[in-house]
């Protein structure tokens, strides 16, 4: 079962990465609307956002449901601190707060389990 934890758990890194990438796109100016859709960034992050999806089918296979539940909700970690360190952007207080709360359901869900 660690096997598919660690599967999911990569899976989560890699979309985590992703929506980074996505919001470094939305950031730039385009020459036109169209190609705030269609541009390298944004179709690589919906190709990896997919190998994702494929990742966690794949790990669900091995591992209770209630265990990919608390790995998936560290993305929004793993997205404060991507952000930070890639797109440079501040981490605030709300940020701050809002993770922890995240982290501390994940806490309780996992004493549950």
């Amino acid at each position: 079962m660690i096997r598919y934890m660690l599967v999911m758990f990569s899976g989560v890194i890699l979309s985590s990465l992703a929506q980074v990438l996505l919001k470094k796109s939305s950031s730039e100016k385009k020459r036109h609307f169209i190609f705030e859709y269609i541009n390298a960034k944004v179709i690589v992050s919906y190709g990896v956002l997919f190998v994702c999806m494929l990742l966690a089918i794949y790990a669900f296979t091995g591992m209770y449901y209630r265990y990919g539940a608390v790995i998936e909700s560290l993305a929004f970690l793993l997205i404060m601190v991507f952000s930070k360190v890639f797109l440079k952007e501040k981490i605030t207080r709300r940020r701050v707060i809002g993770n922890c709360i995240i982290v501390l359901g994940v806490i309780v869900f996992a004493i549950s389990i």
